[in-house]
């Protein structure tokens, strides 16, 4: 081992790998990048916005639309530093505290937006199948309620493993294989005993992602069946269209998600453009689609932003 390594190994800074191979290819990597992370926040910012300055978006539904633009917004500006620092040839490199805070705000933030998808089909499961309470069951103060319920869940539950990060000893090269920090990437560099957070993790895991999408699942089985008793066809398909954009942004979370895990646990053999690219899908694709979608499938949000353009102009 040269010193220089020795240096790096026993230092607490981390070398984020970027795009390996591709270095030559940073300055215009970084404009799309840049371009992507300009439209997560902007697009974001007037979905936040248009549901604050318009009164009759103040309902259950746009609460929910609002707390997970906030999400993608915080989610975007978590990763921004790194993934722009790398490809405009600042620095590839991070203290162990900082890597930290970025892995507690990912995972944290990837939590509260499951959450919030779910709390939207519930949403969209009282709206459909028992829309004459619907008034009555989601309530402001039970909007409230879910929103804390969401945060506290998400910002609590991944802490215990987060702590343990900082105290364990990491002996093999400091590389990550994103631009940014995740927890399954450290614990593969600690040389510590890391049972309590595999096993924690996966349990998290299994008690949040997974039962998430289970529920949401269940809730749209339960609206298909509603939807299909309606006699008119019209009727139908007018249900139905109020569920596209939050199906899309289902997808849209739960599908880089999934593949991401998958290429942590069974593409160790993978080209490390593999990691990079599904890690960059992880962070960038919903917070991207997730405004373009709801201002392009919601009446309320596409007539307001219309009627706000049109003033400016």
């Amino acid at each position: 081992m040269s010193a220089s390594s020795a240096s790096i190994i026993n230092s607490s800074i981390f070398i984020l790998i970027g795009f390996p191979g591709l270095d030559q290819y940073y300055p215009w990597f970084s404009i799309p990048f840049s371009s992507i992370y300009a439209m997560v926040f902007l697009g974001n910012c007037m979905v936040l916005h248009v549901i604050w300055t318009e009164p009759s978006l103040h309902q259950p539904m746009f609460y929910f639309l609002a707390l997970l633009a906030l999400t993608d917004l915080c989610m975007g500006l978590s990763t921004v530093h790194t993934v722009l620092g790398i490809l405009w040839g600042f620095s590839q490199k991070i203290g162990l505290d900082a890597c930290i805070a970025q892995t507690y705000f990912v995972h944290c933030l990837s939590g509260i937006e499951s959450g919030v998808l779910l709390a939207m089909a519930f949403d969209r499961f009282t709206a459909i199948c028992n829309p004459l309470r619907y008034t009555s069951i989601l309530t402001n103060s039970r909007v409230i309620h879910f929103m804390v319920t969401i945060l506290m869940r998400s910002t609590l539950s991944i802490l215990p493993v987060i702590i343990r990060l900082k105290f364990f000893h990491y002996c093999r090269p400091h590389n990550l294989s994103h631009s940014f920090c995740l927890h399954q990437d450290l614990l593969r560099l600690a040389c510590s005993d890391i049972r309590f957070n595999s096993f924690y993790a996966l349990t998290l895991v299994i008690c949040t992602l997974l039962l998430d999408a289970v529920l949401i699942l269940m809730s749209y089985v339960f609206i298909l069946r509603t939807v299909l008793s309606i006699a008119s066809g019209e009727g139908r398909l007018k249900s139905l269209q109020t569920c596209v954009s939050h199906i899309c942004a289902v997808l849209f979370f739960y599908v880089p998600i999934i593949g991401l895990t998958m290429v942590h646990r069974f593409g160790k053999h993978f080209s490390p453009l593999v990691h990079v690219l599904m890690g960059s899908i992880y962070i960038l694709f919903p917070p991207l689609m997730n405004p373009i979608i709801y201002s392009v499938k919601t009446q309320q949000i596409r007539g307001r932003m219309k009627k706000w353009f049109s003033l400016k102009l």
